[in-house]
């Protein structure tokens, strides 16, 4: 009987079976090496890249605020200029003041804003039409805490009654139709109000938080006196019937009424001049979203923007910080210390 025969496999043979599959292996194990050591490459890289744009940014941020503390002659201490509004606006804004058409001074030469002279022109019928607001109460503070770009002033008896706010009028500017055709015969108004400020008031030092605009003044209602002025970064205006005066807001300023009559105006937002067509658009955008969320109603059902409603509902929560404050005031200052510089470590350094 013959048993079936089995070719034997030489050592050789099995090395050629083995060895692609060795390599293939070792190609696999050294392209994983590969793979993690330009993975971790590119980590590196990346962090490279992150840490050096936020190192731009925290250089962008701290120059723009050492240029807006130290513009002009007044100035606030360095601990309400590190909290201060004008810190957290400082890049926006110093794009504006270095692209300006116009000086960055307090004060600016109306001869420059022709297209104001109509509101100088008609300002007895403007004021006609303010006195009949005021003496049927619409000129007022805010009925909730709802107007936060100006909520700190009604404390002092300041009023307002809103004709636009960076939009559309309100329904109720209707109550004035010739002031309100004039306002909106303007392009270059970007807010229009009537502003009153009582018989022995003042309003504290200041910046307002936004550059791309400038302030207009006309004297409606005044007592023509030298003891009813404003103070803009030191140079002081008064207030006279049918005058008018524009300032740059963004600098310190404060107002006084030091007469035992009440002062009232037309007060206006223009729209700031820019030399490029590209920082417009910056300035568009920027006024269209943040500073048109800030429009707040004259009366009961109108519109009131975004940055208004959410004031309106934190607002418990200052109040419960300013009681705070009242029983602990180190307590106070250390934790918001401590927040704000919780926030600026997680925009710029984690």
């Amino acid at each position: 009987m013959s048993l079936p025969f089995y070719p034997l496999r030489s050592a050789q043979h099995d090395d050629s079976i083995r060895t692609p599959n060795l390599l293939a292996g070792l190609f696999r194990f050294l392209d994983g090496r590969g793979a993690r050591a330009n993975n971790s490459v590119d980590r590196s890289a990346m962090m490279e890249s992150l840490i050096g744009f936020r190192g731009i940014l925290l250089a962008a941020f701290v120059c723009s605020a050492i240029y807006v503390h130290f513009r002009g002659r007044i100035r606030h201490s360095w601990t309400r200029q590190l909290s201060d509004h004008s810190t957290f606006l400082a890049p926006i804004n110093t794009v504006l003041y270095t692209t300006s058409a116009v000086p960055n001074t307090p004060f600016l030469d109306l001869d420059q804003f022709p297209e104001l002279k109509p509101l100088q022109e008609h300002w007895e019928e403007i004021r006609d039409e303010a006195m009949s607001l005021f003496d049927e109460g619409h000129i007022r503070a805010a009925s909730s805490h709802n107007d936060v770009a100006f909520h700190s002033f009604f404390r002092n008896g300041w009023k307002r009654f809103y004709l636009k706010w960076y939009d559309d009028p309100q329904p109720s500017a209707q109550l004035c139709p010739k002031t309100l055709a004039l306002v909106q015969s303007i392009p270059a108004i970007n807010a229009a109000m009537f502003a009153f400020l009582p018989a022995g008031s003042n309003l504290g030092a200041h910046r307002d938080p936004y550059a791309g605009s400038l302030r207009y003044h006309l004297g409606l209602v005044t007592p023509n006196s030298d003891d009813c002025a404003i103070v803009v970064d030191g140079q002081t205006y008064s207030w006279r019937d049918g005058e008018a005066v524009l300032f740059d807001e963004t600098f310190i300023h404060h107002a006084y009424n030091r007469t035992p009559q009440d002062r009232l105006i037309l007060f206006c937002d223009i729209e700031r001049p820019l030399r490029y067509r590209l920082a417009s658009y910056f300035n568009h955008f920027f006024k269209w979203t943040l500073i048109r969320s800030a429009q707040a109603p004259n009366s009961d059902g109108e519109k009131v923007g975004g940055l208004n409603r959410i004031f309106d509902k934190v607002y418990h929560l200052r109040l419960k910080a300013k009681a705070f404050k009242k029983t602990n005031k180190t307590g106070y200052y250390v934790g918001k210390w401590v927040l704000l510089g919780g926030l600026f470590y997680l925009v710029f350094l984690s």
